[in-house]
């Protein structure tokens, strides 16, 4: 039996999922507030735990365990949408739960407006806040320089 393609691409719903475990509580909050009430099929309540976080040296070199960080999840189904999946940094169940709300409407009928309403102004928000750091890191650059010597001075 051949299932029939999803309306998404893995890579966008990546996108998706990384805006959302990226995105400040007050922007989910705000979103979730304004939201019409939806039967939930809790498919795993959240909860919380470590999960270990790993990197190489230099970026090329062999891996190694860096250390743990603590992550929240929890999975859901809303009737006429898909399964949302959410897993975000930290102990809130509540990012959590929005997360993974979003991202089953996001794969149902509510996709353009669950775009429109929430991961465009998440996406302006942490765009505008990486600007924010780079120009408060750059105000601290140091330029130095070297002056040529000429030979046999």
């Amino acid at each position: 039996m051949q299932l029939a393609a999803p309306m998404f691409q893995d890579r966008e719903r990546r996108q998706w999922m990384g805006l959302l475990s990226r995105a400040p509580l007050e922007l989910l909050e705000a979103w979730a507030a304004r939201q019409p009430p939806r039967a939930v099929i809790w498919l795993r309540k959240p909860e919380t735990g470590l999960a270990m976080v790993r990197a190489r040296a230099g970026g090329t070199g062999a891996q190694f365990n860096l250390g743990e960080m603590t992550v929240t999840r929890c999975a859901l189904r809303i009737e006429g949408s898909g399964t949302g999946l959410a897993y975000v940094q930290g102990r809130s169940a509540r990012k959590a739960e929005i997360a993974a709300l979003a991202d089953a409407l996001l794969q149902g009928d509510a996709r353009d407006a669950t775009r429109r309403e929430l991961l465009e102004p998440v996406r302006a928000r942490l765009e505008a806040r990486a600007a924010r750091l780079h120009r408060d890191a750059q105000a601290t650059k140091v330029e130095f320089f070297t002056l040529a010597r000429e030979a046999g001075a």
